[in-house]
């Protein structure tokens, strides 16, 4: 195993000014590409993760501390964001907005989980069964790395026709999406 709870904790406090600093001042070429219907832009990626930080990563800690597996977790709606009817939001407020939440969850991740036998303290997962905390943490800044994989890879796509012959060279035009 790899798990180290600050090790994780490195790469949840390091994606929000990772995204602001890839992100930010870009033009809505780059932040409205997509990989065809169905899929995700970076600014939708970035909505996605707002929302897991309101309604998945800290309740569903909360719900283990508390219950501990006699009462599965709530299900998470990943397109949540995708209906929301809220008012539109600049790149920007989103960024503000995530950074904001995502400190404030790293501050609540610090006071409830205090001991490592914290780490092993397990939930109950509707699909998955039985989960431990230490891999809801791991899942969480794993969550991160894929987001931020998913963002690049779609706005290399959005070259893969103006590369040339140099395409079969450029690993992330080879990918398959996921």
């Amino acid at each position: 195993m790899n798990f180290n709870r600050q090790e994780a904790i490195e790469i949840l406090e390091r994606t929000p000014q990772t995204l602001k600093q890839f992100l930010s001042g870009l033009s809505g070429g780059w932040l409205g590409a997509n990989e065809g219907e169905g899929t995700w832009n970076p600014v939708q990626v970035v909505e996605h993760l707002i929302e897991g930080e309101k309604t998945n990563w800290i309740p569903r800690l909360k719900l283990i501390l508390q219950e501990g597996e006699s009462k599965p977790f709530p299900s998470f709606d990943r397109f949540a964001h995708m209906k929301e009817e809220a008012a539109a939001k600049s790149l920007e407020q989103l960024l503000l907005a995530f950074q904001e939440i995502r400190e404030q969850n790293i501050t609540r991740l610090g006071s409830l989980v205090v001991t490592e036998s914290d780490l092993e303290k397990t939930g109950f997962h509707p699909a998955f069964g039985v989960v431990k905390v230490r891999e809801l943490i791991s899942t969480w800044a794993v969550h991160d790395l894929t987001h931020i994989a998913q963002i690049v890879r779609v706005m290399a796509q959005r070259y893969r026709a103006d590369v040339g012959p140099w395409q079969e060279y450029l690993g992330i035009l080879n990918q398959n999406r996921g």
